[in-house]
Formats: C-alpha cells, sequence, structure tokens
C-alpha cells in the first residue's frame, strides 16, 4: 500500500511541474519586475532625487508620474507574491524556477527602463550629469548580469525532475 502511495505521490508531484512550471516562472517574473521597479522608485527617485519617472514637466506631474509608477510596481510585486502562495498551497512551487524568473523579471525590466525609457523614449535619465554614459553602461550591465542568472536559473530547470521526484522539494 506505501508504494502504491509512493508511486501516486511522484506522479501527481511530476504532473505538478508539468503544470505549473510556467506558473513558477511567472510569478517570478511578476515578483522580479515589481521589486526592482520598487526598489528604482525608492532609491533614485525619492531617496536620491535623481529623477521621476516623467521629467519632461513640471515637479507636480513627476511626483504624479513616480506615484504611479509606485502602483503599478507593488501591484506587479502582489501579483506575484499571490501566485507564489498559490503554487505553495498546491504543493507546486519550484523554488529554483520561482528565483530563475524573479531575476529574469528583475533584469528584463532593467535593461527595458536603461534602452527604451531612458534612451529612446527620453522620458528620464538615471542621473542629470555630464557623464551620463558611465551611469547607462553600469545600469545596463547590471541589467544584462541579472538576465545571465535568470536564464541560468531557468535553464537548470527547463524539462528536468526536482530531486526525490517532486517539484517542492526544496525548502522554503
Amino acid at each position: 500500500m506505501n508504494r502504491q502511495s509512493d508511486s501516486t505521490r511522484e506522479t501527481s508531484s511530476a504532473l505538478n511541474e508539468q503544470i505549473y512550471s510556467t506558473r513558477n516562472l511567472w510569478s517570478g517574473i511578476l515578483f522580479g519586475l515589481g521589486l526592482i521597479a520598487f526598489l528604482d522608485e525608492v532609491v533614485f527617485h525619492q531617496l536620491l532625487r535623481w529623477h521621476h519617472f516623467y521629467d519632461q514637466s513640471t515637479t507636480d506631474i513627476g511626483l504624479i508620474s513616480d506615484g504611479l509608477f509606485h502602483a503599478f510596481s507593488w501591484f506587479a510585486t502582489i501579483g506575484g507574491l499571490f501566485l507564489f502562495a498559490d503554487l505553495r498551497r498546491r504543493n507546486a512551487l519550484w523554488l529554483t524556477r520561482w528565483w530563475g524568473g524573479v531575476f529574469l523579471g528583475a533584469g528584463i525590466f532593467q535593461l527595458y527602463d536603461g534602452t527604451v525609457q531612458h534612451k529612446v523614449m527620453g522620458i528620464h535619465q538615471i542621473r542629470y550629469v555630464e557623464n551620463v554614459i558611465i551611469y547607462d553602461i553600469i545600469w545596463n550591465v547590471f541589467a544584462i548580469l541579472l538576465i545571465v542568472i535568470g536564464v541560468i536559473l531557468t535553464r537548470r530547470t527547463a524539462g528536468k525532475n526536482q530531486p526525490g521526484g517532486r517539484v517542492s522539494s526544496e525548502r522554503v
């Protein structure tokens, strides 16, 4: 009887892995995107006051844009955490894959911000100084590093079973 229930549990866990693999990744992506956007808002917009989300108008508009950006970052973070809680409840949490998503989400947002928002759209710069290129390089290299870490972690989980045949065998 124990062997049969162990076999059933392993089959159920393998099925969970297939079904919830994408959800683990997206939960991490949403959380990572929200987290890095929140850190950007707090550190660069509020504490250092280097820029606002939208710097092409008045300070009041800049502050309003910061508030909307802050709300967006929290919606993404909370959405990722709701998915995380659901995965954990279903015994389908795969932490390595989830962390891969966190790094991917953070890196993709950071690279998008550094290239599209800063350079293509020109809605703000990292910092308004003469040699902004140094800040741009550091910003985008950090983004690429986050993406590389995310890709490595995600590839480790692509099509592989977790140790012990269970998705949630990793400690939370």
